[in-house]
């Protein structure tokens, strides 16, 4: 038992280790911030959508924003793609893929930013939604992990976990990312 523990303590702590040790990380986490609080300052909303964890993590986001993350503040405009009746009232009536994309048409607007989450940057309703997101003017944050893929092709801004054998590293990345991101939204806006 102590053998899988400490091996998978040692691998999020690799894998930690090699995400800080590339710079551009950091400058990308400020840039998104700065879009995100930039979005806010002006009226305008952050939306957030992912599949399985990345939904559990966007929405993460999303309630830390509209809620409070430390300290309390004024209700900051995040709304996470994750409502079980419109998930599945789309997927049955027109598809899977369509799911976050059709919501961002129904209530996304020109300068709004999303937070759009894949693991494998190839999920299809994530690229699908970052797609439409960009054509309707909203700017697009991607987490997701680094090598090609379909999501940092639509993206303004990528941040990316070091490539993992299993999505759960990857997704300790990301979370590690949103605590930041909120942090640096906060203080952007004067929190």
């Amino acid at each position: 038992m102590n053998e899988i523990i400490n091996r998978s303590l040692l691998e999020a702590l690799n894998t930690l280790q090699e995400f800080i040790n590339n710079s551009d990380n950091a400058e990308r986490i400020e840039q998104a911030a700065s879009l995100m609080s930039g979005c806010l300052l002006k009226g305008n909303k952050i939306l957030s959508c992912g599949n399985g964890g990345s939904l559990c993590d966007a929405t993460h986001f999303a309630e830390e924003l509209t809620g409070r993350y430390r300290l309390n503040r004024k209700p900051l405009a995040a709304i996470a793609m994750n409502d079980p009746a419109y998930l599945t009232c789309v997927g049955n009536d027109f598809s899977f893929e369509d799911t976050f994309s059709r919501y961002v048409e129904a209530i996304g607007n020109r300068n709004d930013v999303l937070l759009a989450i894949s693991t494998s940057g190839n999920s299809e309703n994530v690229v699908r939604c970052a797609s439409k997101a960009k054509l309707m003017g909203m700017k697009v944050v991607a987490l997701t992990r680094e090598g090609d893929n379909l999501l940092k092709q639509v993206s303004d801004v990528t941040i990316a976990s070091p490539e993992t054998p299993f999505s759960d590293r990857i997704q300790e990345i990301h979370i590690k990312v949103i605590h930041i991101l909120i942090q640096l939204i906060e203080n952007k806006m004067g929190y």
